[in-house]
């Protein structure tokens, strides 16, 4: 199938961020409010695996082998999935592209497609309170929903409010030494991003410090102009 056929218009955004910004809460909502498609390299690499297809199975070989994905095997698996039909109105990329190397892929990819990036997102945090959102976060193991101990707790302790699961899942690295590591990474890999992403005109600068919903109504507001 010819994605230059059925996916032209679709709109592509990215949420730049370093890890704790909340691009995943904020990417699963702007999911709900605007009919858009989250789509995260985890996730894909993941779906990709289980569904077998070509690109999958070389993944599932890299990834038994303990080494790292390409970003060619990356790209392919993203080239699979922008086909499918609940891409059509649209994607929301969360943690792709990390790199420049990565983002140059990704726009030789959506030439072939039709598309572009409408809107590159940064979400302006403090690296200093990324260790308590980091330290304090928490998902629920049957739908992924993100929480917090402090910023978003569940209504019922222990019990997502979205799915009712009880199954909550705390990432073992999310301790002050490896967010340090990880703040480090991003912005010596991923925060060039921005300015490449900015010589295009498609920046937007959102700030994530307030609450959840505060940071909700700028990105919502940023992207219907970048979806109109």
């Amino acid at each position: 199938m010819n994605g230059t056929d059925t996916m032209t218009a679709a709109p592509v955004l990215i949420l730049l961020g370093p890890p704790g910004a909340g691009k995943g809460t904020q990417a699963r909502m702007l999911e709900e409010t605007h009919g858009l498609t989250q789509l995260s390299t985890g996730d894909l690499l993941r779906a990709a695996v289980a569904a077998g297809t070509d690109a999958g199975k070389q993944a599932k070989a890299v990834m038994e082998a303990g080494d790292l994905v390409s970003d060619e095997i990356v790209i392919a698996i993203l080239r699979d999935r922008l086909g499918e039909p609940d891409c059509a109105r649209g994607v929301i990329l969360d943690g792709f592209p990390r790199t420049i190397v990565q983002a140059e892929a990704l726009d030789a990819l959506l030439r072939q497609t039709g598309q572009r990036i409408n809107a590159a997102i940064s979400l302006a945090v403090e690296d200093a309170a990324m260790v308590e959102r980091i330290s304090g976060r928490f998902t629920c193991g049957g739908c992924g929903e993100g929480y917090h101990d402090t910023f978003k707790p569940t209504a019922k302790a222990g019990t997502c409010d979205h799915c009712g699961a009880t199954d909550m899942k705390r990432r073992a690295d999310d301790t002050a030494e490896t967010v340090a590591q990880r703040l480090e990474a991003y912005h010596a890999q991923t925060a060039p991003l921005i300015d490449y992403y900015q010589t295009k005109g498609a920046v937007s600068h959102v700030p994530a410090m307030g609450a959840i919903n505060d940071v909700a109504t700028a990105l919502n507001a940023v992207v219907r102009r970048a979806t109109a």
